[in-house]
């Protein structure tokens, strides 16, 4: 069964390059996606960008209301507990790989940013 589009997030940054351009950059992407339709059905959170999750980050109000808008965010088991984060989760719900490859899988888009 086909379903609707999932971004895949996997760092702090948007790009490459300068570090404090590419998390510029990722905000102005999470504020714009939080406001343009149709959202994405999940966004899934791997490696160092489980780290936009925890309590205090930047782009807390952007990811809420992605949220809030009914975009599922999913955050790496492993990666969770690789940066000692499992605890500070503060959005979205704890996954593992079989369930992002299954949502991967089903989706209709896949947007790797």
């Amino acid at each position: 069964m086909q379903h609707g589009t999932v971004v895949v997030v996997s760092g702090e940054t948007l790009g490459r390059g300068d570090d404090g351009l590419g998390a510029k950059l990722l905000g102005n992407f999470l504020r714009t996606l939080a406001t343009v339709e149709p959202k994405p059905e999940a966004i899934v959170f791997y490696n160092a960008a489980v780290r936009l999750l925890g309590r205090g980050t930047p782009h807390e109000e952007a990811l809420r209301q992605l949220e809030d808008g009914g975009v599922e965010l999913l955050a790496c088991v492993t990666c969770l507990e690789f940066y000692g984060l499992t605890a500070q989760l503060a959005l979205g719900q704890v996954s593992n790989m079989r369930e992002i490859v299954q949502r991967l899988l089903a989706a209709t888009k896949t947007i790797t940013v």
